[in-house]
């Protein structure tokens, strides 16, 4: 019977110091991390690995609810292989033991406010994109080629017909399919 932590950030400028050092004094004996990977990835390797490694009676602890799940419906699909396996969870912040009747609504209840969170945030951030769109910003990475760039390829390729797209994308320092999605 081990007591697993499993801890997550998003970002890899973000730091574990904080999950890891409350996961430690928790009493956990093996460690379980995702840096620099999003809630809502598929795949998230630590997560995973700690998954595959639970017995039966073991004990899951993380730091927060929004650590480890990124939908309802996977929080409650995870809830339910840990009964089956007889896998204790708790999440430290949310003060949240799945063993207990209590602790299993309120499970569902924080996930449930956790994905509502996330959706809220995502259409915040659309709605910012679209206003910031109309007003003409650049949404995105600065484009590679700036429009006299563009006016310049399309002269020199009318001008010289021995020249490829290949050889003036090399000139012009940017990839053979980024010249020719900015020739479009």
């Amino acid at each position: 019977m081990a007591i697993y932590g499993y801890a997550r950030v998003s970002t890899e400028e973000q730091n574990l110091d904080l999950q890891l050092d409350a996961l430690r004094a928790a009493g956990c004996q093996e460690l379980f991390q995702d840096l620099g990977v999003s809630a809502v990835a598929k795949k998230r390797a630590g997560f995973d690995a700690m998954l595959d490694q639970l017995g039966n009676g073991d004990t899951v602890i993380i730091w927060k609810l929004d650590r480890a799940f990124r939908s309802l419906r996977q929080a409650l699909d995870v809830l339910e292989v840990f009964e089956q396996r007889g896998i204790e969870f708790r999440s430290l912040t949310d003060q949240i033991d799945t063993t207990t009747p209590m602790g299993k609504c309120m499970y569902q209840v924080r996930n449930a406010f956790a994905e509502l969170e996330r959706s809220l945030i995502s259409e915040r951030t659309k709605a910012g994109m679209a206003a910031a769109r109309a007003r003409g910003k650049q949404i995105g990475r600065p484009r590679s080629l700036s429009e006299a760039d563009i006016r310049t390829a399309r002269l020199a390729l009318a001008q010289q017909p021995g020249l490829t797209k290949r050889a003036l994308a090399a000139k012009l320092g940017v990839s053979p399919q980024t010249l020719a999605r900015a020739l479009k």
